[in-house]
C-alpha cells in the first residue's frame, strides 16, 4: 500500500509539523472522526509534535440538512482532540461545527496540548456564503499561547482578510488552521466559469501559502477534499456540483512551500520540518492601506 504522507525538506532547529488532507464524508461524524485519528497516528508516527486538522473536520460542510443537523456539543469535539493529542503527546488543532449553550452554533477552531489539556478556542469571524445558514460569526483574536510557543488560529477565508492580519501580526511563533474551500461549477458561459473557477482554485493554494508573510511566523494548514452535490441558497431547483480544493500544506514564515498535499491525492497528511518562531513585521499607515514591510533572513519585501 502506498504510503499517504508528503514528507517536506528537513531543516535545522526546526520542530516536525503536519497537515492533514481528509476526503470528508458529509456530515458523517463516526466515519471523519475515525478518519482523522488514522491520519493524525499516520502524523504522530512520522514524528510530527503539532498537527493541524482542516475546517469543519468533523462534518464538512456544504447547504445541506444533514451538515446542519449534524454539529456537535462542543465538549464532544474537544474530547476527540484532547484525547487523542493527550494520547499520542503533540499540539492539536481543527475547527468544527458545535452548537454552544446559548443555542448558537459556531465554527470553532480549538487548540489542545500534549497533556490533553484544551489551551484555547477561536470562533471564525463572518461565515462565507451558504454557511451563513449554519453558524454565526465571532470576535476574539485567535491567539492561543503554548506554552514554548504561540498560535495564531486562522479558518479559510480568515486567511485573505485583513484583519486577521491586524490582530495576529508580530505575535505568533506560528499560524495553524484550516480550509473547507470549494470550487465553482461549470455553470453556463462555461469560458467564464472556467475561468472563474481557475482563479478560485489557484487562490485556495496561494492565500495559506503566502499568509506567513503578513504575520511573521508559518503556516501549517489542513484541508478538505473530496466532491459534493447540494442545492444553491435561494435556488433549490439548482444543484451546485463541485469539489473541495485540497492543498494542505506547509509554509515557512517567507512563503517559501515546504510541502503540500494535492487534491487528487485524497486523504494524507504533509509532514514537514519548520521553524516555529517569528520573523520581524512592521506596519506603515499609508492613506486608507496599511503596507507591510517584512524582513526574512536579510531581505526585504513590501506587501498591500
Amino acid at each position: 500500500m502506498a504510503s499517504s504522507v508528503e514528507r517536506g525538506p528537513a531543516q535545522g532547529s526546526s520542530t516536525r509539523v503536519a497537515a492533514v488532507q481528509l476526503d470528508v464524508a458529509l456530515g458523517d461524524v463516526d466515519r471523519n472522526l475515525a478518519e482523522c485519528d488514522r491520519l493524525v497516528r499516520e502524523a504522530s508516527r512520522a514524528g510530527a509534535s503539532i498537527v493541524a486538522l482542516p475546517e469543519f473536520f468533523t462534518t464538512g460542510a456544504v447547504f445541506d440538512e444533514k451538515v446542519a443537523r449534524s454539529d456537535l456539543d462542543p465538549d464532544a469535539g474537544t474530547a476527540f482532540l484532547a484525547g487523542l493529542s493527550g494520547e499520542l503527546g503533540i499540539h492539536l488543532s481543527g475547527s468544527l461545527l458545535c452548537r454552544d449553550r446559548d443555542g448558537h452554533a459556531r465554527n470553532a477552531f480549538f487548540l489542545t496540548g500534549p497533556d490533553g489539556s484544551v489551551l484555547g478556542r477561536h470562533d471564525k469571524d463572518l461565515p462565507t456564503m451558504w454557511e451563513n445558514a449554519l453558524y454565526v460569526g465571532g470576535t476574539d483574536d485567535g491567539v492561543i499561547a503554548s506554552g514554548d510557543f504561540t498560535v495564531g488560529a486562522t479558518v479559510c477565508w480568515e486567511l485573505m482578510r485583513t484583519q486577521t492580519v491586524r490582530r495576529l501580526a508580530g505575535r505568533v511563533d506560528v499560524v495553524l488552521g484550516g480550509s473547507n474551500w470549494w470550487s465553482i461549477p461549470a455553470w453556463p458561459p462555461r469560458m467564464v466559469s472556467r475561468r472563474l473557477e481557475a482563479r478560485n482554485a489557484a487562490t485556495a493554494r496561494l492565500a495559506p501559502s503566502v499568509f506567513g508573510r503578513f504575520v511573521g511566523a508559518p503556516v501549517v494548514h489542513g484541508a478538505m477534499t473530496g466532491r459534493f452535490a447540494c442545492p444553491m441558497p435561494e435556488m433549490p431547483a439548482l444543484t451546485y456540483r463541485g469539489h473541495f480544493q485540497g492543498g494542505a500544506l506547509v509554509a515557512a514564515a517567507d512563503g517559501t512551500v515546504v510541502g503540500v498535499r494535492e487534491r487528487d491525492q485524497g486523504s494524507g497528511v504533509v509532514v514537514a520540518d519548520s521553524k516555529i518562531a517569528q520573523v520581524q513585521v512592521s506596519w506603515r499607515a499609508g492613506g486608507s492601506r496599511c503596507s507591510r514591510v517584512v524582513r526574512v533572513g536579510g531581505s526585504r519585501g513590501v506587501w498591500f
